[in-house]
């Protein structure tokens, strides 16, 4: 999944914390057996990190839709731990799969809620 300009959305600090998920999620699908545990949990530790922030974000604009946006961080947190656990047991292939599946979660996410959420933040910095 590397990184492609649609999906900047013209934040610049949303922008530079969804290249570097970009950038991570690309290591870990590549990742061997032996650095996926590692990788992954820098990546859940990213995101854990990118959803704190950008919960501070949208209550900084009054982000009308904050519960729904705040329920797919929380429910995407959920499985990350989930599949943390499976990884600490030494069992990879859930995990994989589900990395696997992060491209195509991440630009759904990326064109619907933090669209929206970049352009509150936008109109919010211009009124």
């Amino acid at each position: 999944m590397p990184w492609e300009e649609r999906f900047s959305l013209g934040v610049a600090e949303m922008d530079a914390t969804h290249r570097e998920f970009v950038a991570m999620a690309d290591a870990l699908l590549a990742a061997s057996d032996e650095s996926f545990p590692a990788l992954f949990e820098a990546l859940r530790e990213h995101t854990r990190r990118h959803f704190e922030h950008e919960g501070k974000l949208m209550k900084a604009c009054r982000f009308p839709a904050i519960g729904e946006h705040n329920g797919e961080h929380l429910r995407v947190l959920g499985e990350l731990a989930q599949m943390a656990r499976s990884v600490a047991a030494g069992r990879l292939g859930m995990a994989r799969e589900y990395a696997r599946n992060l491209p195509t979660w991440f630009a759904t996410h990326l064109a619907t809620m933090d669209a929206a959420l970049a352009g509150c933040l936008k109109r919010a910095a211009a009124g």
